[in-house]
């Protein structure tokens, strides 16, 4: 999953308004990026499990798993990682998602 370089690593104060404007209430739009920031969690937590699937063997005892320093530095990029709410955050208010809104049924 390719990280923008310019999304901040800590929460930033954000104004309610620009959250209302692109779909004209607040709740849609947090609903909107918690969506989008539980496929970007899922993403990068198969992209993990991928890159260290390479390391595992059954073989491994404990003493072997801690010394492997390429395993820890592929963990640690990880960590450093913005949170996902705030990666989907940052793409909502740039305009990078796009979302449909479901209508309802109504009974006449």
């Amino acid at each position: 999953m390719e990280i923008k370089k310019n999304i901040p690593n800590n929460t930033v104060t954000r104004k309610l308004i620009d959250f209302e404007q692109p779909t004209g209430n607040v709740y849609e739009s947090v609903n909107i990026i918690a969506r989008r920031a539980n496929q970007i969690s899922t993403e990068l937590k198969n992209e993990l499990n991928k890159k260290l699937a390479d390391f595992s063997s059954p073989t491994d005892n404990l003493e072997e798993t801690f010394e492997n320093r390429e395993q820890i530095e592929i963990s640690r990029y990880y960590e450093r990682l913005p949170k996902p709410v705030i990666i989907a955050t940052e793409e909502f208010l740039d305009n990078e998602l796009e979302w449909k809104i479901a209508e309802e049924n109504k009974k006449e």
